[in-house]
């Protein structure tokens, strides 16, 4: 049997499957395919998976004339491969080789809402977007939502009315727990960013707008001013293009000298350990990996009231849950926390726990083994 896993950029691929497609290759003994938009990431892929890579260059957001390149370079990949099943991820790569693989016949085509953009959008938008998931819907056989969260949404907004598959607690990567954990190793390198007698509060992701990072920086400024103990972590990238921040926020960013960017960081898991509280007070998501990363490395978390974040923290005792785009709400809670120290020591202690009991990767990737051998056993 062989399969095509594919996705936009290379490093969706990179983090979402890896040692995953060698697993598959080696272990479970199918032929595995992989392809992305050319990078690096691509070359990192077939280099540890040992798999083949097509480069096929994909654009993040609507580009109707390379789109339609994007999608015959898809078709004549899926016809020299002849693949018995094509699994997508990420939204333009779902599209494009859902409809692909329909073209083709391929038997199995299979595709990961890992994160829903419509219902957080309005208007043309939310229009031309609720069209795209439906056309990718329509041209794939199996449809796999990343948590209980995205598969409500598909069926409130009359996505699909094909059969929804959730696999495990929801979440499809899974995590390491070998890797994410406080190794000496990493205690070396979190001494170097530790501050023992300050408050740190951490956020890991990109610095935009629709992660909360407006509401955050505000409601740290505030926090700040009567615990002038405490500091803010940012850890991430800013995409000014695509979604800037505001004015009023930069400005706080840059003259606040307890507000710290690191930029982005290959490893996470020093800043995890250096920190007491992570905050992720984004508008969507999928099913959010950071915030299991965080519970891993025994972190409480701040997060809001959407998908794949409800199902990680349970209200009390890993964390706290607040409605999104609520600044006075992300204030409060910070301030709780700080203000009771047994509470929060509690939720750190419950965290890793909880994260063991339901998504460690081994545990994960034997639910996704599982799947693909169901859908696959009749072809």
């Amino acid at each position: 049997m062989k399969i095509v896993r594919t996705s936009t950029v290379p490093g969706s691929l990179n983090n979402f499957c890896r040692n995953l497609l060698h697993e598959l290759q080696e272990s479970e003994g199918y032929s595995v395919v992989a392809v992305s938009s050319p990078g690096d990431a691509l070359s990192e892929i077939a280099s540890r998976e040992g798999v083949k890579v097509y480069p096929v260059p994909m654009e993040r957001h609507i580009a109707p004339v390379k789109d339609l390149i994007s999608l015959w370079k898809l078709i004549k990949v899926f016809r020299k491969e002849r693949p018995d099943m094509v699994h997508s991820i990420t939204p333009k790569a779902g599209l494009l080789s859902m409809m692909a693989a329909w073209v083709c016949r391929v038997p199995v085509r299979l595709h990961t809402f890992t994160g829903l953009v419509f219902p957080t959008s309005t208007g043309f938008k939310q229009k031309l977007l609720i069209f795209t998931d439906r056309l990718t819907c329509s041209c794939a056989t199996h449809i796999m939502p990343e948590g209980e969260g995205v598969k409500n949404d598909l069926i409130n907004y009359q996505i699909t009315s094909k059969p929804l598959k959730v696999l495990g607690y929801g979440n499809i990567r899974g995590i390491d727990l070998k890797y994410f954990d406080r190794t000496a190793e990493v205690e070396k390198e979190t001494e170097k960013i530790r501050k023992t007698d300050i408050t740190t509060f951490i956020f890991i992701g990109r610095l935009v707008r629709d992660k909360g990072i407006n509401e955050l920086v505000g409601a740290f400024a505030k926090l700040n001013k009567e615990y002038t103990k405490t500091r803010l972590l940012l850890v991430g990238r800013r995409e000014d293009k695509l979604d800037p921040l505001e004015g009023q926020t930069l400005q706080e960013i840059e003259n606040n000298p307890a507000i710290i960017t690191t930029g982005e960081q290959k490893d996470v898991r020093p800043w995890l350990a250096a920190s007491d509280i992570f905050v992720f007070p984004s508008y969507r998501e999928g099913f959010p990996n950071v915030v299991i990363e965080a519970g891993a490395m025994g972190l409480p978390a701040i997060v809001t009231d959407i998908n794949g974040s409800r199902e990680i923290i349970i209200e009390g005792e890993n964390g706290i849950i607040i409605p999104a785009r609520d600044s006075e709400h992300l204030y409060t809670a910070m301030k709780q926390l700080m203000a009771s120290p047994k509470q929060t020591r509690q939720m750190a202690n419950n965290a890793r726990t909880m994260i063991e009991s339901r998504f460690e990767q081994t545990f994960v990737r034997k639910c996704l083994k599982k799947y693909y051998k169901e859908i696959l056993q009749d072809v």
